[in-house]
């Protein structure tokens, strides 16, 4: 359904770009258009014209709605091939896994026993996952009380950030058998403008810590799926009365519902994937379902993570829940901790998620890596840094050589696979990408010193 048949009252203006009615000369016109933005029919919009008049904005500016829009084109039309070219690499990557390896694999087949890889098993992983097969948890750095706490929930963050990732039996064996944790459950939530499942978390209870942890972790941007880039190149916003303008697919992604906004309570149905029902939205869910586990325990706190797309989720969340003035879940919130996060909103929803943290004392980590290749400021004043680019190149050479370096340093768990060791030749062309996949995150928690800034400029 077109945007513009959307409910939007819930909003004081807005701007939403819409990629499948952009022409290939409208692409054009946006660079070099004597007329507003907001005139164009790809554009849906309700804002004062002066903000999105073209010829008033630097090339920088005007070149990031060409490449958003650009991108999302391309995402739309390669959507089915990309899937199963993703698909096809997986299953190839997990075949080699079952049989023990390339040479094993060919050895098996010609024996004719060769190992079919279920997909729904636990030992098959995502492309993510074949990157950086790691899955213990790692608290050598817990060494005094008053940052123990951090390096614990940190520690656990960035691997269910990861864990994420998976399919629900990987992720039930993980925090069961290798973490000795309990698990919740892993739920595929609705998007209600695009009518389909694309939002995915799970949840896992950690016993083991006084007071009782509830940790909520929201999967990322998965690697061959389109809806889930365009939803990270989308620069369309909601401007929200008292919170700001913020990423118009982030909101969709969470909850927002199409035809009432952010409404306190909706009807919500079962999210059980057998189940013929549709799935509940993620934020109306995880609400009711954390309330029902924090009720349990007076004592027990949560914490909520994510990795890229599912970092913005993250942050998000709480978001809402203030919005919605939901005061006993805040206060049980023991942090917030993201790993490459775009940011979800401009200078208004910094200073109302600074206000909102502070008033319930929740401590929020944005941690970012080297060259990650998010956007710095989505959606609003972004520009490209090409004179960077060199600089960038040099570094990915730098983590080409370093991740050589780092198991003769550190020991075998650093030791990287091929396909991980090829991500990071890529990077030396297109700088970024190696960066932001989760392996270098989940070795600057393990490594790094505890210089994570809660800067206001990073806060969304």
């Amino acid at each position: 359904m077109a945007s513009s048949s959307c409910n939007k009252s819930f909003c004081s203006n807005y701007m939403l770009l819409k990629p499948e009615e952009c022409s290939v000369s409208d692409l054009a016109r946006i660079l070099f258009s004597s007329k507003n933005l907001g005139q164009k029919e790809f554009v849906d919009v309700d804002t004062p014209n002066e903000e999105l008049n073209m010829t008033k904005e630097p090339l920088s500016r005007r070149w990031v709605f060409f490449i958003s829009i650009l991108v999302q084109k391309v995402l739309i039309k390669i959507a089915k091939p990309l899937a199963g070219f993703g698909n096809t690499i997986e299953y190839w990557l997990n075949l080699q896994n079952v049989n023990g390896g390339f040479f094993r694999l060919i050895f098996n087949s010609l024996r004719g026993r060769a190992v079919v890889p279920d997909k729904e098993s636990a030992a098959y992983l995502s492309f993510i996952g074949n990157l950086d097969k790691r899955v213990e948890l790692d608290f050598s750095k817990i060494v005094e009380e008053v940052e123990g706490r951090r390096r614990y929930d940190e520690a656990i963050s960035i691997m269910a950030a990861k864990a994420a990732y998976e399919n629900k039996a990987w992720i039930e064996t993980t925090v069961n058998q290798h973490w000795k944790m309990d698990f919740v459950g892993s739920y595929d939530f609705w998007n209600d403008y695009q009518q389909k499942a694309t939002t995915q978390a799970f949840v896992l209870q950690d016993k083991n810590v006084d007071p009782e942890l509830i940790v909520v972790a929201f999967r990322g941007t998965e690697f061959f799926n389109s809806d889930d880039w365009i939803s990270d190149f989308n620069l369309s916003w909601y401007d929200i009365p008292g919170m700001g303008k913020v990423h118009a697919g982030f909101m969709k992604a969470l909850g927002l519902q199409k035809s009432l906004g952010w409404p306190k309570e909706i009807e919500q149905t079962d999210t059980d994937t057998n189940n013929i029902n549709q799935p509940s939205p993620a934020y109306y869910f995880l609400r009711k379902l954390l309330k029902q586990l924090l009720e349990k325990n007076e004592n027990a706190k949560f914490v909520v993570t994510g990795h890229s797309l599912g970092g913005a989720l993250a942050i998000l969340f709480p978001a809402i829940l203030a919005y919605h003035e939901e005061s006993w879940l805040l206060k049980r919130l023991g942090g917030v901790y993201t790993f490459g996060q775009p940011r979800v909103g401009d200078e208004n929803f910094v200073e109302y998620m600074k206000e909102q943290l502070a008033k319930y004392e929740v401590p929020y980590y944005r941690v970012v890596y080297s060259n990650d290749m998010i956007l710095g400021e989505e959606p609003d004043k972004n520009g490209l840094a090409l004179l960077l680019f060199l600089p960038k190149m040099l570094n990915a050479g730098w983590e080409l050589i370093r991740s050589c370096i780092l198991p003769c340093v550190n020991g075998w768990k650093y030791q990287e696979g091929g396909l991980l060791l090829f991500m990071r030749v890529v990077g030396l062309l297109l700088p970024g990408i190696p960066a932001h996949c989760p392996q270098d995150y989940v070795n600057a928690t393990r490594l790094g010193s505890l210089k994570t800034s809660q800067s206001s400029k990073r806060l969304a």
